[in-house]
């Protein structure tokens, strides 16, 4: 077995262990299962050394940007590798991208209480472009539309509860709606947290790079409307392992690249 296939398989064992770990801790809790809060300090402590365990290296891609106007970066590869600081899920290169007009528009964070409606994030509806020729392998669509979580308690409330509820929900209940398509070089464009019935495609239908796919929502794991863009190695994102990606003219200086947290998307896409 090849390094790199070892690292695919790690990859794919990934997504349940957290779940799993809390379950059978709170089994011992109850009663249910006896020695189930030693087993379930083992899984977590197994699920952290294997998210060390980076994807198999890979070229960068470039891809067209996935959005136009003044969006800026969180939680950048430009920033850090791996992004969302692991690299289960596909996202050791993921980048999330947020509207943010000149002037204000955006609500600022602990402003207007803990739960803002979705509507109030200028991000939320606008056009969501795919960044490949491709296509459409995976979408789904049907996930509500949550409330921000706008303030501390309410970020609290997600990192803790609804977290753990979605990491036993599965990649559905983390994603919320996404689009998946495949690129003609292979690789897998996911595009997550969208608006609940705005996808434009099915399954099957070919699209190109910039053509609209759907809008950007705050569906999933998400606390505020915004963009998660991610390549990966599969179209099936509980086992993906991601794929590095510059978006064309996407860098703060106009350059092919990523903008690094903070900043906004290069001149060539405003």
């Amino acid at each position: 077995m090849t390094g790199a296939t070892l690292r695919r398989l790690v990859a794919r064992a990934r997504p349940p262990l957290p779940a799993l770990g809390v379950l059978l801790i709170l089994a011992d809790t109850v009663g249910l299962l006896a020695w189930g809060a030693l087993a379930g300090i083992v899984v977590l402590v197994g699920f952290g050394l294997l998210d060390r365990v980076r994807p198999p290296a890979a070229p960068v891609r470039v891809v067209d940007p996935p959005v136009r106007g003044p969006w800026r970066a969180l939680n950048s590869p430009a920033t850090k590798v791996p992004s969302h600081g692991v690299n289960s899920l596909g996202q050791t290169h993921a980048i999330d991208l947020v509207l943010d007009p000149p002037g204000g528009g955006r609500p600022e964070f602990g402003s207007g209480g803990q739960w803002r409606r979705p509507e109030e994030y200028p991000a939320f509806g606008q056009p969501v472009l795919s960044p490949v020729d491709g296509v459409v392998v995976r979408v789904h669509q049907r996930r509500r539309d949550h409330r921000a979580r706008s303030g501390w308690l309410s970020i609290l409330h997600l990192l803790v509860l609804e977290g753990f509820v979605r990491q036993v929900g599965g990649v559905r209940w983390l994603a919320g709606n996404h689009v998946v398509v495949r690129a003609d070089d292979g690789a897998f464009a996911a595009l997550v947290h969208l608006r609940r019935g705005s996808v434009l495609v099915e399954r099957g239908r070919r699209v190109v790079a910039g053509q609209q796919l759907a809008e950007c929502g705050n569906s999933g794991n998400s606390s505020e409307p915004h963009l998660h863009v991610q390549l990966c190695d599969s179209p099936g994102l509980g086992g993906a392992a991601g794929i590095p990606m510059a978006f064309r003219g996407g860098a703060a200086d106009g350059a092919d690249g990523l903008p690094a947290d903070g900043e906004l998307l290069g001149v060539a896409v405003r």
